[in-house]
């Protein structure tokens, strides 16, 4: 697969409204990419089996199956970035599609710019995912998966064990957004997966140890209900 976006890179939009559907594909084809479409649930399975698309636009309201159940079912089998979208903006559906396996989601109506600008972020992350690098660079920040250090444009920052394997997870995850019951269930357990305000006391000691070394604390950016993701905060 090619580094250059859109280059031979296929991207199946999956929504009920035909002019939806129509809209993106218009606005996919322009931007270099091809595009397959789907309308309900049994078709999106399908056309996934029949050729594996490197990018999923999956909306959140099919009307043969749930969106998130949707994701589920690909994420048995399938690699590649899933972008939920749907008119609810309820956080409640955001941390299902998470939870199911979406890669990051976004909330109707949007932009074009912003569809673009997330559909070339996740290809990026899926081509040169994190998960097998050894030392994670964002930004100023700098860290080191195998020896658990973890460096700033002051130096070395001295973490306890929970606050690195917090930055690990959200580092690991090159910007996708992790909720609460993932950080809780793979840094402390299973048994801690409603402790959302142990992982917000945490996480506000990381921010505050992070931003006294240079890094500013929007690197560790709050989705509101549903959990963080770890980014390069815009010069």
């Amino acid at each position: 697969m090619t580094a250059e976006p859109g280059a031979g890179q296929t991207i199946l939009v999956v929504d009920d409204e035909r002019a939806i559907r129509r809209a993106l594909e218009v606005t996919l084809t322009k931007a270099g990419y091809a595009v397959e479409t789907a309308g309900d649930a049994a078709d999106t399975l399908t056309k996934a089996a029949i050729t594996p698309p490197d990018l999923v636009i999956l909306d959140l309201m099919l009307p043969d199956a749930d969106g998130a159940e949707v994701c589920k079912q690909l994420r048995d089998w399938l690699t590649a970035p899933i972008l939920l979208v749907s008119a609810v903006g309820d956080e409640a559906d955001k941390i299902r599609a998470l939870d199911a396996g979406a890669d990051d989601y976004l909330t109707k109506p949007f932009g074009i710019g912003e569809l673009l600008a997330r559909v070339r972020a996740l290809l990026r992350r899926s081509t040169g995912t994190a998960a097998g690098q050894q030392v994670i660079v964002v930004g100023a920040l700098s860290v080191d998966l195998a020896h658990r250090i973890v460096n700033a444009g002051d130096g070395e920052i001295h973490l306890t064990p929970i606050e690195f394997n917090l930055l690990k997870e959200l580092a690991v995850a090159a910007g996708r957004p992790l909720t609460h019951t993932m950080l809780l269930r793979a840094v402390w357990g299973p048994g801690y997966a409603g402790e959302v305000q142990l992982l917000r006391t945490h996480m506000g000691r990381l921010r505050d140890k992070l931003e006294a070394n240079g890094v500013p604390r929007a690197s560790i950016e709050t989705l509101t209900g549903v959990g963080y993701r770890l980014r390069e905060p815009a010069a």
